[in-house]
């Protein structure tokens, strides 16, 4: 099959398409034909083995995960014998990163709990865009944010991946919702519910008068201390994305400076579930959240795509297409 691979750290020219071994399917594997993948801030950190604590991790002077990839949409191949929950030819879509990614390929072999049934309602190009980000987003309002019907929620990074879907999300569970963006972006935010937006480029978003009962911070490149001002007394900060610096800050510090400031300070801790999946299909299913795409490109472009997304210029998801 072919595949993306790297065998060193470094920027997107050491990644190559090669031809490798197609996966062998285990008993309680699922064989998945991939149809479409994505990139995402992951990809890039695992590809640059950026910051250290990644090659700790991951393979300190080399990569040990050769295929990355995480987001997945596809064809069920073939299946194990102790598989319950598919059968040959299903359509599905996933998150790879807790069953060792290798979604920048044709096949990936993948434990059933990595998956569930695709949207009826989207091409494999949009349902491969959804898992990884619409996932941090789902747990940063609901788990850790707590959001509840009525609150005042601002999303900085609104126009990104994840924040397309927080947007979306935190309409869905009734808040009140202020995208910060670009002005470019400003018409697509309002389309998607945004009920107010702040443009970042023309003011300090920090400097407004008004606040808020729940922050997603999904560009996190300056101090949670900025926010303070504008966020409600026990309010809520949820750092998902952005400067490492600074969700290391938050994780760190996050709990004393809850303590001082009387406001919850969090970071994001998100792992995969098949039910987090499931509430997503069945959003989406019905029209409440929609994924966007900023481009499509094929396999052998997995490094433009990275380079795109280092520019963090993508509105939406950069989605893969491999049929």
């Amino acid at each position: 099959m072919k595949a993306i691979v790297q065998t060193e750290y470094g920027s997107p020219d050491v990644l190559s398409l090669r031809e490798v071994d197609r996966p062998v399917v285990s008993d309680s594997k699922v064989l998945v034909r991939i149809h479409a993948t994505s990139v995402h801030a992951g990809d890039w950190h695992l590809m640059r083995g950026d910051p250290w604590i990644v090659r700790l991790m991951f393979g300190l002077f080399k990569p040990k995960i050769q295929i990355l990839g995480t987001d997945i949409a596809g064809t069920v191949e073939a299946i194990g014998l102790e598989v319950t929950q598919f059968k040959l030819g299903d359509q599905v879509f996933g998150d790879l990163s807790e069953c060792g990614f290798g979604g920048f390929a044709e096949y990936v072999s993948v434990p059933e709990s990595a998956l569930v049934l695709k949207p009826e309602n989207l091409t494999f190009e949009e349902a491969a865009i959804v898992p990884v980000s619409a996932l941090a987003a789902l747990k940063g309002l609901r788990d850790v944010g707590k959001i509840q019907s009525g609150q005042q929620v601002l999303i900085n990074g609104a126009a990104g991946g994840v924040g397309s879907f927080a947007v979306q999300i935190a309409k869905a569970y009734g808040a009140i919702v202020t995208a910060v963006c670009s002005s470019h972006n400003t018409e697509r935010m309002r389309s998607i519910g945004a009920d107010d937006t702040l443009d970042y480029t023309q003011k300090d978003i920090t400097q407004t008068s008004k606040q808020y009962d729940l922050i997603l911070d999904i560009a996190a490149y300056r101090s949670p201390f900025d926010y303070l001002p504008i966020l409600k007394p026990k309010g809520t900060y949820v750092v998902v994305g952005g400067s490492i610096t600074r969700i290391f800050q938050v994780m760190i510090f996050g709990s004393l400076i809850s303590k001082l400031t009387g406001r919850n300070i969090l970071p994001l801790a998100s792992n995969p579930s098949q039910t987090d999946l499931l509430a997503l299909k069945s959003m989406i299913e019905s029209g409440t959240i929609v994924p966007i795409i900023d481009r499509t490109y094929n396999l052998g472009e997995v490094p433009i795509a990275l380079r795109r997304l280092e520019e963090r210029k993508v509105s939406g998801k950069i989605s893969i297409r491999l049929i």
